[in-house]
C-alpha cells in the first residue's frame, strides 16, 4: 500500500492544520477516519467473497470428483452383481436338479411345510381364557340388549 511514515503524517497534519484551521479540525478528522473505517470493512468484505468463491469453485470441483467416483463404484457393483445373478442362477438350477433327486429318495411319511396361518404372533401373544376368567375379565362381548338386561336394577318384594 501507501508507505507513509511519521515525517509524512507530520506534514499532512500540520498542511490540514493551516488549510482547516482548528475549529473545524477535530470534525474533519473524525469524519476521515469514519470514511476509512468503511473503506477498510469493504475491502475486507470483498476479500472474504472472493475467498468464499474459491472454496466454493474448490467445494464444487471436489463434488464432480466424488460423484464421478461414486458412479464408478455403483457401475463397477452392478457389473459384479450381473456376475454374481449368472453364478447364483447356475448354482440355483444345480441344486434344484439335487433337491429334486433328494426329494425321490425321501420316504413319503414326512410332512410337508406348512404356514402356521395369517394370525399366528396374535394368537400366541394372546392371553389365555383360564387367566381372563380367574381375574374377571370379559371374554365374550355382550349385546346390547343383554347388557341393558344384566345391568338392569333389580326389583325388591
Amino acid at each position: 500500500m501507501i508507505d507513509i511514515g511519521i515525517s509524512k503524517m507530520a506534514l499532512i497534519g500540520a498542511v490540514a492544520l493551516i488549510v482547516i484551521g482548528p475549529e473545524k479540525l477535530p470534525r474533519v478528522a473524525r469524519t476521515v477516519g469514519t470514511l476509512l473505517g468503511k473503506a477498510q470493512r469493504y475491502v475486507a468484505d470483498v476479500k472474504s467473497e472472493v475467498n468464499r468463491s474459491m472454496e466454493l469453485d474448490e467445494l464444487k470441483k471436489m463434488k464432480e470428483t466424488m460423484v464421478g467416483a461414486a458412479k464408478d463404484v455403483e457401475n463397477s457393483i452392478h457389473s459384479g452383481a450381473s456376475e454374481f445373478e449368472k453364478s447364483w442362477a447356475d448354482a440355483t438350477n444345480m441344486t434344484d436338479n439335487s433337491q429334486q433327486t433328494v426329494a425321490a429318495e425321501l420316504p413319503s411319511s414326512y410332512p410337508s411345510y406348512r404356514h402356521p396361518g395369517k394370525h399366528w404372533r396374535v394368537k400366541q401373544g394372546a392371553t389365555p381364557n383360564w387367566y381372563k376368567a380367574r381375574i374377571g375379565t370379559r371374554t365374550r362381548a355382550l349385546s346390547g340388549a343383554a347388557r341393558v338386561a344384566r345391568f338392569r336394577p333389580q326389583k325388591l318384594g
